[in-house]
């Protein structure tokens, strides 16, 4: 069975900042309790169902769910996951602007945009909602965890459509900053054109000969000895797509963990940050028709302090 998570509030409030996910009893079932049903459904079996029974960690609309409450077929059922254990990431994310619709803000490396595999409660959204009071926020788009800078949430749910559409429209002003190494002959500015896929287990992105499905504007910004600050304007949104176009010209980004060669560093290793930063949102707000131009506060430290990145200090 697949599990759904509700997008609407539920009987249960936020736990760190994480909703409670919501189980769809199947219409088709020949349980005679909500208990037989849990037991056969959730990985850890009856025993872990009663455990979670006894402490009333299940609830329906009525109310907690007891062990002998009677199988309603498609009625809902909510309940709270337990937490990965998560490394938390000592850095803090910083809001650039918060009005009534809208909060952009600034993240910092190594934190997640959304909950996701091992990342929950470390993660961009977790921390806004808890921190900010808006149980309601919802990212408008996503930053790579490794990626720092601009993040924009949508406050009300039914605005958030908006502003999603914002991007995949493509109606969104997007410049990345990203360090790497100088490289002589190549020629700037230049763009590039490439097929970019993504298959599932595979935790690079990849191109690929076929149709381009995505475009990058590269640019020198800087340039101090063998080090060139580049700016980089994407056209599309393809996943990895900076970090692939940067590593096909020959100019890998610093810290990058993926390309050229993918390593694994462990989780709680945030020395030599992947040099690349969201600097710039520039678009019309789709619900105010306000122009907003945001830009981050935050800088690369292989750029202004180069021997400390180096050192992982």
């Amino acid at each position: 069975m697949r599990r759904k998570t509700s997008r609407l509030p539920g009987p249960l409030p936020q736990r760190e900042g994480i909703d409670a996910v919501r189980l769809r009893l199947p219409v088709d079932g020949a349980w005679t309790t909500v208990r037989e049903h849990l037991a056969e459904r959730l990985p850890g079996g009856a025993a872990e169902v009663d455990a979670m029974l006894r402490r009333g960690a299940f609830v329906g609309v009525d109310g907690p769910v007891l062990a002998d409450t009677t199988y309603l077929p498609g009625a809902s059922v909510w309940f709270h996951r337990d937490f990965p254990d998560e490394v938390p990431v000592p850095f803090a994310i910083t809001v650039r602007h918060r009005d009534e619709h809208i909060v952009v803000a600034d993240k910092p490396h190594f934190l997640a945009t959304t909950p996701r595999g091992r990342h929950i409660t470390q993660t961009a959204l977790a921390r806004l909602r808890k921190d900010l009071g808006l149980p309601a926020l919802s990212p408008a788009h996503r930053l790579d965890r490794l990626t720092a800078g601009l993040v924009l949430f949508s406050v009300r749910p039914e605005e958030r459509g908006a502003y999603q559409t914002l991007f995949r429209d493509r109606k969104v002003h997007k410049e990345y900053e990203g360090v790497a190494p100088y490289r002589a002959g190549l020629e700037l500015p230049h763009v590039s054109r490439s097929r970019i896929e993504k298959v599932p287990g595979i935790v690079a992105a990849f191109e690929t000969p076929g149709e381009p499905n995505s475009e990058t504007r590269i640019e020198a910004a800087g340039r101090r000895g063998d080090l060139v600050r580049y700016r980089l304007t994407p056209v599309t949104g393809r996943t990895h797509q900076l970090r692939v176009h940067m590593n096909a010209l020959g100019v890998p980004l610093l810290g990058d963990p993926f390309f050229p060669v993918v390593t694994d560093p462990p989780p709680d290793d945030f020395r030599r940050p992947l040099q690349l930063l969201a600097r710039v949102l520039e678009f019309t707000d789709p619900v105010t028709g306000t122009e907003h131009r945001f830009e981050s506060g935050r800088s690369l430290l292989a750029w202004t302090a180069y021997d400390e990145w180096a050192a992982g200090r």
